[in-house]
């Protein structure tokens, strides 16, 4: 397996596939890089380099008990890139990682980012706070700790149901994406997991936004129920210097698996313009 080691002694593991212009994907919590398999597959045959690795305490990577923040993350992302010397890359990030591309891009990305995508991402921030009152409250991200920390198996099993819109009447379930949600989750630390959600919820990416001026697309399905469009996605892209929005009716937040192929559509287009 390809493993690099950051400067704490944390282990991180990656798939670095193809040649050409490199495509770094960030998978989202409380996954791994196969989450990516549709679009390496995809992205591969289009003649594009692609890489995803798996975050500290998830996947195959060092289940460290320490460095589950942002900061910490990207610096991960920079430590592999450097080491890979990657160069006008593009990179990609669902949910969890779309924060995690834009903190890299913002501190780590100058001279080596040609372009960035937040998919489904939990910009700008999601907690609710005085300054952000139509936030999430805290209680709902307590109880995701709560179940990740005491009753890790069955809640990611029954996580999966609105993640993908399962939930939603005349969806159309596949247990094997279930199944597969179910076991990238597993296979990380309870320990990154549960630090991983004040990670994600608290996060304020409002500056990180602001400070980039390279070209970024934020797709966002506008019945997400795990990171809701009007709160995140509606608003990142607010703050962008250059970004450009898709948003698709109906569509979850998993909608990289559900919704592939007319994601991967957008996401060349976006790569080629």
């Amino acid at each position: 397996m390809s493993k690099i080691t950051v400067k704490d002694g944390t282990e991180i593991y990656y798939k670095d596939w193809g040649t050409g212009q490199p495509l770094f994907f960030h998978h989202g919590w409380p996954l791994s890089s196969d989450d990516w398999d549709g679009q390496m597959m995809f992205f591969l045959k289009q003649g594009f380099r692609v890489i995803a690795h798996d975050r500290r305490g998830h996947g195959r990577s060092g289940q460290t008990a320490v460095g589950h923040e942002m900061d910490t993350y990207a610096a991960d992302v920079a430590a592999l890139t450097e080491a890979l010397d990657l160069k006008d890359a593009i990179h990609i990030g669902h949910s969890t990682g779309g924060g995690e591309v834009i903190r890299y891009v913002a501190k780590h990305g100058k001279g080596r980012v040609a372009k960035a995508v937040l998919i489904s991402a939990v910009t700008p921030i999601m907690v609710q706070s005085d300054t952000n009152p139509d936030g999430i409250p805290l209680a709902v991200f307590d109880e995701i700790r709560e179940g990740t920390a005491f009753n890790r198996s069955q809640y990611f099993q029954d996580f999966t149901l609105p993640f993908y819109g399962y939930n939603r009447e005349g969806a159309k379930i596949s247990q094997g994406v279930r199944d597969n949600w179910w076991r990238q989750g597993m296979m990380g630390g309870v320990k990154a997991h549960y630090d991983c959600i004040k990670a994600f919820s608290e996060t304020d990416f409002t500056e990180d936004l602001k400070s980039v001026d390279i070209p970024v697309l934020v797709m966002h399905g506008e019945d997400d129920q795990i990171v809701p469009f009007q709160l995140t996605g509606a608003k990142a892209v607010k703050l962008l210097k250059n970004g450009t929005l898709i948003s698709y009716p109906g569509f979850p937040h998993g909608m990289p698996t559900t919704e592939a192929a007319t994601i991967n559509k957008d996401l060349l287009a976006f790569i080629k313009a």
